[in-house]
């Protein structure tokens, strides 16, 4: 076909090409092409270029001059376009001969300074971006241009690249002589960009490009974007550190971590790995916190080591469905190069060190991983779900660091044998609760009566420890405030809350909605609640204006404000919304599948809490059939292999059980007959028992001398949480009723406060004492709080590893001291000072049952183990004791070896890595020369020679070093 032909039966494509996203950079090089292939003459080129005149515009004018100067021009034009589109936009274009490029015409050699600059005009427009600045300057000096006309080429409503036609059309106009020294001037900053050592320097184009990323990025990064932005808060008014903690099993001693941590060597567990997980519960800040990241990069506060940041959201890319290669994923998902593009490309293959990938939000991708297919080639187009496995197992962009975010549960096998490390987010701490309702809040007044609140209504305030938790009581503080009775205490408690408020701003003529928000937006409710299941069910998150028809959504109900435009979508078929975060679109799942009256026959319920078939209910299960008749008949995209996230319908099946308890049932019953709600009550009621009983039964026998244990597993937690959001005693009571164990096991299970509060509901129902293990978790001084209603009913409390400070041991030993069935407390690798160890002392002065008491990998110091010792002489049942790596010097050990004469109970003390010199051992020979019962003192780690250390061994066996 000739290139004429081409040229007219792809007219509409290559229109839309040249035109692509707005930005005229497309066009203006085909111009520079064509006008150094003197295909264009330079009044024909004036008159096209588009500042001057919309982009579409200018884009037919030349289709149509070109196309009138013959099969030659024609040829030309479509080399051009080869040669500039990127390999997506080509993909459906064809090129004809001239596909190649214009290197085979034999065009003259220029002869003055001014041919050259418009022969060469391509490549010039590359090298002068970047030093326009510099060149402008120089030509001041020289007299060739004034400083006005440097004013004009520097405009800033003009991009790089069109700064340096612009000076390139201004020289060429001042003739030969401006011209040269053009030429000489950029030889010479071009030889001069050598460093000492010979290495090239960063190429112009790279640092304009890194420029513009940081634009770019600072732009999507000053205001809050999660919870979809509302209220266009500044990031750096409101933004509030949530701890950070290396994952437990990486072998590092938990400790606050900052940003730069994230990148740094503490807790590697793969050196040969790239890529960062950054864990955390849903709501725990996860996208906030990589928000911040990109907001420290963007002004250069923080990680210059990284030139160019690459920011993706997993839920965008989701929605790509069509090939792509590498070169495209970073160009048109994060920012367009004005540059040279292979310049810049080929910048970011050679430096993989000097780069920094962001993916949030792994768990919102909905296709499945594997090693089946893996892409080394960046220029080969693959699936977006082949790309990003192949980014981080390292197969592409080796050597890339990688940080992704996603909640612990959802990172598959596949993913993780590929992770660098695991750094987890936990939500907020009392002070971070206290700073974040304060940035919330100017008035000091409203901030005070707040938290005054949350203080006094200590299972909201623990909630608050969750981030998007604490958002929602910051924003509903005069609901809270003005509240009468019941204040929320559960997940579902406050998110009816959020409801309120939003109806409420809707509808502001009424005070308070009260429970009448049901009868008034009961279909609006539905209605986003079929849309969030459909989402749920299918793990879409992001809902074009076509899926919201099909759902039956009106402006009106998208105008209640749990939807928002959801930014930077793909497509090309309109706006794209999301809800505000994902637990409230599980929120709204519950009500629908609450509130429902065509699910009689096919309740949603038993699959929803069914462990084993959770899966199945997105194909064939009955989710399916009480979705189809509202959301179509069309079924997922072509391609779709997505399951539903369990995470997701966990929640969705803990907000079913908190919205049928009796707590609300008035409000249901506005919408709802009393039967079906009684139905589905019990329905919730038996799947809760059955996954109980389930867990019970996989307890094993006790070995011989052991106690019967159960280890829990998180799945036990999210059951025990359900309860909770019932606030059915009697449920709570059934639950536990044939539990028969003495030890029950819940390490690295994420219990936060949260679940304490849940755990403590359940457990204090127990009918015999259980030892709780609650090692690695994250249950802080809140946390602490949360449990004592069932510390009656504990006979020991493992608490290690848990970011309990002083104040979480104040609230322990008020409330243990009381009960003489503990005999065990250990509360090891926490951040307990003197102070803490001096208010255990007081509450366990008399107390005559504790027999172990771990204190290690604290700081307590001499003064903490005095305050101990004291108080513990007058014990008649303790036999070990640990306070390794305290800070325990002589002085300590003194004391110490007070206890140890006045015991006849103690058997075993551990005092490994302290700072007690061969004095303080002395005082504990002494004390041992009246002590027979005492079988070992461990002094491994003290300041001891070796010499000291053999002679001491010889002197009393019992000391072990």
């Amino acid at each position: 076909m000739s290139a004429e032909r081409l040229l007219h039966v792809q007219r509409e494509g290559l229109l839309r090409a040249l035109c692509c996203g707005g930005v005229a950079e497309m066009l203006e090089s085909v111009l520079d092409l064509l006008l150094a292939w003197d295909v264009l003459q330079w009044e024909e080129y004036q008159s096209v270029r588009p500042p001057e005149r919309p982009l579409c515009h200018s884009a037919r004018e030349l289709l149509d001059l070109v196309g009138s100067k013959g099969e030659v021009a024609c040829g030309l034009l479509l080399a051009a376009l080869n040669q500039v589109l990127d390999k997506a936009q080509k993909a459906s274009l064809s090129f004809g001969a001239g596909g190649g490029g214009g290197q085979g015409v034999p065009w003259p050699l220029p002869a003055t300074a001014c041919q050259m600059l418009q022969m060469e005009r391509p490549r010039l427009v590359r090298r002068l971006r970047g030093r326009i600045a510099a060149i402008l300057q120089s030509l001041v000096k020289s007299g060739d241009l004034t400083a006005y006309e440097c004013d004009e080429v520097q405009l800033p409503i003009h991009t790089p690249s069109q700064q340096a036609r612009r000076l390139l059309d201004l020289v060429q106009s001042k003739g030969d002589c401006a011209a040269k020294t053009l030429l000489r001037l950029l030889q010479q900053m071009e030889n001069s960009s050598m460093s000492e050592d010979g290495e090239t320097a960063l190429p112009a184009e790279v640092l304009q490009y890194h420029k513009k990323l940081r634009s770019s990025v600072l732009a999507q990064s000053l205001f809050l974007s999660t919870y979809g932005g509302t209220g266009s808060l500044s990031l750096d008014d409101v933004y509030t550190e949530g701890l950070l903690e290396v994952a437990q099993g990486s072998g590092e001693v938990p400790r606050p971590l900052g940003l730069e941590d994230i990148f740094g060597q503490v807790g590697t567990l793969n050196e040969e790995a790239d890529t960062v997980l950054l864990s955390g519960e849903a709501g725990s800040g996860k996208s906030t916190l990589l928000q911040r990241i990109h907001l420290v990069w963007a002004r250069g506060e923080a990680f210059e080591d990284r030139l160019l940041l690459f920011a993706f959201s997993c839920r965008r890319l989701s929605s790509e469905e069509r090939e792509a290669s590498l070169r495209e994923l970073l160009f048109l998902h994060c920012c367009w190069p004005d540059g040279d593009q292979e310049l810049i490309f080929r910048y970011i293959l050679d430096h993989p060190h000097h780069l920094l990938f962001t993916f949030d939000g792994l768990d919102e991708f909905r296709h499945s991983f594997s090693d089946e297919r893996r892409l080394c080639c960046p220029t080969q187009p693959a699936p977006v779900s082949t790309l990003l496995f192949s980014l981080l197992q390292g197969s592409l962009m080796q050597g890339v660091c990688k940080v992704v975010t996603s909640r612990p549960q959802a990172m598959g096998t596949p993913l993780r044998l590929y992770i660098r490390k695991e750094v987890q987010l936990k939500g907020f701490s009392p002070e971070g609760i206290s700073h974040f309702v304060q940035n919330h809040h100017r008035d000091p007044g409203v901030s005070a009566h707040v938290l005054d609140m949350l203080r006094n209504n200590s299972a909201l305030f623990g909630l608050c420890h969750i981030p998007v938790l604490c958002w929602i009581v910051s924003k509903c503080y005069k609901e809270l405030l003005g509240s009468r009775g019941d204040r929320p205490r559960t997940f579902t408690d406050v998110y009816l809350m959020i409801l309120q408020h939003f109806f409420q701003h809707r509808c502001p003529q009424q005070r308070t909605l009260g429970s009448s928000w049901e009868t008034s937006y009961a279909d609006v409710a539905l209605r986003l609640g079929r849309l969030a299941l459909w989402g749920l069910k299918s793990a879409r998150y992001v809902f074009s204006n076509m899926e919201l028809l099909r759902c039956s959504m009106t402006e009106d109900d998208i105008g209640t404000g749990f939807l928002v435009h959801s930014e930077g979508s793909p497509g090309s078929d309109g706006k794209h919304y999301e809800f505000l975060h994902v637990t409230l679109q599980c929120f709204f799942a519950a009500l629908f599948v609450v509130l429902d009256d065509n699910d009689s026959e096919h309740s949603a319920i038993p699959e929803l809490f069914n462990i084993q078939k959770r899966q199945v209910l997105v194909s064939r299960g009955c989710l399916g059939p009480c979705l189809s008749s509202y959301c179509g008949q069309e079924g997922e995209p072509k391609g779709h292999t997505a399951k539903a996230e369990k995470t997701n319908l966990q929640i969705t099946a803990t907000f079913v059980s908190g919205l049928l308890s009796h707590r609300h049932r008035g409000l249901l019953l506005q919408s709802c007959p009393a039967a079906a709600i009684n139905k589905r009550f019990r329905e919730v009621a038996r799947a809760l028992s059955q996954g109980l009983k389930k867990h019970f039964r996989s307890i094993p026998r006790p070995v011989e001398g052991e106690k019967k244990s159960m280890h829990a597993m998180p799945e036990f937690v999210w059951l025990i949480k359900c309860i909770y959001e019932t606030q059915d005693a009697s449920m709570a009571r059934a639950a536990v009723a044939k539990l028969r164990v003495e030890h029950l096991k819940l390490t690295y299970c994420n219990i936060g406060p949260v679940e304490c509060s849940a755990l403590a509901y359940v457990l204090q129902h127990l009918r015999s004492p259980v030892g709780l293990q609650l090692d690695y978790n994250s249950v802080g001084d809140v946390g602490v709080e949360q449990l004592l209603p069932c510390l009656h009913m504990c006979s020991s409390l493992h608490l290690r590893n848990n970011n309990v400070t002083d104040e979480g041991v104040r609230k322990l030993t008020e409330k243990v001291v009381q009960f003489e069935n503990f005999l065990k407390i250990a509360l090891g690798n926490n951040y307990i000072t003197a102070v803490g160890a001096e208010l255990l002392a007081e509450g366990l002065r008399g107390h005559r049952s504790l027999q172990f008491l771990g204190l290690w990998g604290n700081k307590i110091g001499d003064n903490g183990v005095q305050a101990l010792s004291k108080a513990l002489e007058s014990s008649h049942s303790l036999v070990w004791l640990s306070l390794v790596d305290n800070g325990v010097g002589s002085a300590g050990a003194r004391a110490l070896a007070d206890l140890i004469r006045s015991s006849h109970t103690l058997e075993d003390l551990w005092l490994t890595k302290n700072c007690i010199t061969r004095e303080g051992v002395e005082y504990l020979l002494q004390a041992l020369e009246v002590n027979s019962s005492l079988k070992s003192i461990w002094l491994g780690g003290n300041r001891l020679s070796p010499e000291d250390v053999e002679e001491l061994k010889r002197r009393d066996n019992r000391l072990i070093f």
